[in-house]
C-alpha cells in the first residue's frame, strides 16, 4: 500500500521559512484530522511539487507566503500551460489544480494567505465518461474459473477478493484495508470508506463462504489485526498484485481492457439497478457522498437499454 510520503528537501528548498512551516501544517491536516487517503495524499504531494517548482523558476525566487498570495492568473495559466506542453491530459491537469486549490483553501480558511486569482481559475474541461461494467456473463466466467483454479492459496484470495468485490460493491482499497477483526458478522461487513466514512454493507453468504474459504487455505497464524488479504511475503496485500491477477485472468477469457477490480464495483451498482434497486439504496452500499455520482449509472443502464433494443428489434 502507498504509504503517506511528505514533501521532499528538494521542494522545501524552494519554500521561504515561513511558507515551509505552514506546509507541515497542512501535510499533518490531511493525514491525521481529514484523514485522506494515500492515494489522496500522495497525489497532492505530487501536485505541490510540481506547483512549486514550477513557481520557483518561473518568479526567479523561493515562494515566500507573501509570492504565495501574489500569483496572479497568468501565472496559474502559465503552469497549466506548462503541464500541457508535457504531454499533460485534461484528466491530470484538473487534478493538479485541485491539489493547489486544497492548499490555497486551507491556508485561506486559517487566515494565513489570501489568493483571489486562484478562485477565477477554471478547471481544464474533462471528457464526460460513463463506468463500464462487465455483464453478468463475463463475470459469471471469471468468477468460474477463480473457483476452479485453487491450486493454492493465492488463487483462493483472488477468488476471495474479487468475490468481495463484485458481491458488496467495495473499492479495492476499502477491501485491501480489511483486517481478520473486519470478517462479516450477521450478514454484514463495515467498510471504511472515502473520508473515513463507515457504512455497514450487506453480505451474501457465498460470498462469507469464499472469504472464510480463503482463510482457511493460509498457511499463516493470524490475529484480530492480520490483514485478510495479503501477499507471498505475508504483507497487506498490493493494488498492483490484484490488478496483475485479473489482468492475467482478463486475458486469459477475452475480457475487455476496462475488466480492471474497479469495474467489479461499477458491474455492482449496474447490475443493482437492472434489477430494481433504487438510486438511493445503490448510493448507500456504494458510499458516495452524493447522488449525483450514482446517477451515472442510470445513464449506463440507457446505453445498454438502447444497444439491446437495436439488437433485438426486427428493424434494428
Amino acid at each position: 500500500m502507498a504509504e503517506y510520503s511528505r514533501l521532499d528537501a528538494e521542494t522545501l528548498c524552494c519554500c521561504a521559512e515561513d511558507f515551509q512551516k505552514h506546509l507541515d501544517d497542512w501535510q499533518d491536516y490531511l493525514e491525521f484530522e481529514k484523514r485522506v487517503s494515500k492515494h489522496t495524499f500522495r497525489a497532492y504531494i505530487s501536485d505541490t511539487k510540481l506547483f512549486v517548482s514550477f513557481m520557483s523558476q518561473h518568479l526567479a525566487n523561493e515562494i515566500s507566503l507573501n509570492a504565495l498570495s501574489e500569483i496572479d492568473l497568468k501565472d496559474f495559466r502559465s503552469w497549466l500551460a506548462r503541464r500541457t506542453i508535457d504531454g499533460k491530459m485534461a484528466t491530470t491537469r484538473a487534478r493538479n489544480l485541485s491539489g493547489i486549490k486544497n492548499l490555497l483553501k486551507w491556508l485561506d480558511h486559517r487566515g494565513i494567505v489570501h489568493n483571489g486569482s486562484i478562485s477565477n481559475l477554471r478547471s481544464p474541461k474533462l471528457p464526460r465518461t460513463n463506468p463500464k461494467p462487465l455483464y453478468f456473463g463475463q463475470i459469471k466466467s471469471l468468477l468460474e474459473l477463480l473457483s476452479e483454479e485453487q491450486s493454492d492459496w493465492t488463487k483462493s484470495r483472488d477468488h476471495a477478493l474479487f468475490m468481495l468485490l463484485y458481491g458488496c460493491g467495495l473499492r479495492i482499497n476499502e477491501a485491501l484495508s480489511l483486517d481478520i477483526k473486519d470478517m462479516p458478522k450477521d450478514g454484514f461487513l463495515r467498510v471504511m470508506g472515502k473520508g473515513s466514512k463507515e457504512r455497514d454493507v450487506p453480505v451474501l453468504d457465498i460470498v462469507e463462504d469464499t472469504l472464510k474459504r480463503y482463510i482457511d487455505q493460509r498457511i499463516d497464524a493470524t490475529t484480530p489485526d492480520t490483514p485478510i488479504f495479503i501477499g507471498v511475503r505475508g504483507k497487506r496485500l498490493a493494488q498492483q498484485v490484484a490488478q496483475k491477477s485479473l489482468r492475467d485472468m482478463r486475458m486469459r477469457l477475452d475480457l475487455p481492457e476496462t475488466a480492471t477490480p474497479h469495474a467489479l464495483r461499477h458491474s455492482f451498482a449496474t447490475h443493482l439497478l437492472e434489477n430494481g434497486a433504487n438510486l438511493r439504496q445503490i448510493q448507500e452500499l456504494l458510499g458516495h457522498a452524493s447522488l449525483s455520482t450514482t446517477q451515472r449509472y442510470t445513464e449506463v443502464n440507457s446505453v445498454e437499454l438502447m444497444r439491446i433494443h437495436k439488437s433485438a428489434h426486427p428493424r434494428g
